[in-house]
């Protein structure tokens, strides 16, 4: 049986606690083997300005995950024509590991647009979604989809925007992200 593998991808700007539980939850409570970190070059919907460069942000998902054998980071969408489409990381990576099946994670809030995104009927049809929670999402007819499952992880609110906000007014960001990338953001002076 072919391992499954949810895809979870993001900016990570940076990668932060519920990014965790959300990727955690995901592997724990559903049928998904693995959750890979697909760290996003450019989001086709997010302008770029402010934006840590890409390798800073795959080592921070590293140093986050590195103690967790189900997790891993991808740098797939680095090497792949930008800006990045969903369903070109899908089809290339079915092709590179063709011994895997993949899935996109995506939040709840995101289903009402679901329809915008490049050949939303080719991700359903041949991947499907892995959903979970998100405060006040919409129910939309993709709920009773039936390649959507919507998976009972905590719902979460911590935006890396606020965290990048604490970080600028020199606040605590402590117990929002992993130690080890408070670590690596003071370091580098990253986000100030």
């Amino acid at each position: 049986m072919a391992q499954h593998i949810g895809l979870f991808f993001g900016s990570f700007n940076p990668v932060h606690i519920g990014h965790l539980i959300i990727a955690n939850s995901m592997v724990e409570l559903s049928d998904l083997d693995k959750v890979w970190f697909v760290v996003s070059p450019q989001n086709p919907f997010k302008p770029a300005k402010g934006l840590l460069h890409e390798f800073d942000r795959y080592d921070m998902v590293c140093a986050a995950i590195a103690d967790n054998h189900k997790l891993e980071a991808s740098d797939v969408e680095f090497r792949l024509p930008r800006p990045s489409y969903t369903i070109h990381t899908l089809s290339h990576l079915s092709k590179k590991y063709p011994d895997k099946k993949f899935s996109p994670i995506l939040g709840e809030d995101n289903l009402g647009d679901f329809h915008k995104w490049r050949e939303p009927n080719a991700i359903l049809d041949q991947y499907g979604l892995y959903v979970y929670p998100r405060p006040n999402s919409l129910t939309t007819e993709l709920h009773n989809h039936p390649n959507v499952k919507i998976v009972k992880a905590p719902m979460m609110d911590i935006s890396a925007t606020f965290i990048r906000q604490c970080i600028r007014d020199r606040k605590s960001i402590r117990y929002l992200v992993p130690d080890a990338v408070e670590e690596i953001i003071q370091r580098k002076g990253f986000f100030l």
